[in-house]
């Protein structure tokens, strides 16, 4: 995605906090502390840093997020990401090198309405011990 196709972007050296409601698909990667909220998708640039709770539609993460991640669609965690909280999402893709630390739970989520609710499919408890192959 180039820069054009973003709703919005948040560059580098900047910082937000607060609620980020959006459609189609934003960049960060400044500094965002808060609740982001969309059916689109969000990107975590490289030098980016979330902390926070996301519900979004697809994720595809390239910085750190500290926090609650609920995706409807998918979940992308390129060689450079970092995450430590939860994570809830029907897809997982990760590269070799990212880092996942918490709790993933693979479920379908509906709607983005539901979101909120709590899931009680199967969960994968991750450490920094924990190896996947």
């Amino acid at each position: 995605m180039n820069k054009e196709t973003f709703n919005a972007f948040l560059g580098a050296g900047t910082q937000y906090n607060g609620t980020l409601t959006f459609q189609g698909a934003v960049r960060i990667d400044g500094i965002f502390t808060g609740t982001i909220n969309s059916e689109g998708t969000l990107i975590v640039g490289h030098n980016a840093s979330i902390d926070g709770t996301l519900r979004v539609g697809s994720l595809i993460c390239n910085g750190k997020v500290q926090g609650d991640i609920q995706a409807t669609e998918k979940v992308v965690l390129n060689k450079s990401a970092v995450v430590n909280g939860t994570v809830n999402s029907p897809i997982l893709s990760m590269e070799e090198g990212a880092k996942l630390d918490g709790k993933l739970t693979m479920t379908e989520i509906a709607l983005a309405e539901d979101m909120a609710a709590p899931f009680e499919d199967s969960t994968i408890l991750l450490d920094k011990d924990s190896v996947v192959n």
